[in-house]
């Protein structure tokens, strides 16, 4: 499996497409709401992998490394 490396930028520029937080950039949910998607489950497809990855990023206190690309977003 390889790993693809514009979906660090994905992070920093999609936009929820629904619920609570619609058109917040997926970066910046905040972690309860992570938590409910693992709890309830992810959506299917690329959002699900999307919100996977920044919940475990945030859990792991890593969100810093998406700062430098924050700026090219």
């Amino acid at each position: 499996m390889s790993f693809d490396p514009t979906l660090l930028l994905d992070l920093v520029r999609m936009r929820m497409p629904f619920g609570k937080y619609k058109g917040v950039i997926l970066c910046n949910l905040p972690v309860s709401y992570l938590e409910w998607f693992q709890r309830k489950g992810y959506p299917n497809g690329k959002l699900g992998m999307l919100l996977q990855t920044m919940f475990e990023i945030k859990l792991n206190g890593l969100d810093y490394l998406l700062d430098p690309l924050k700026g090219k977003a």
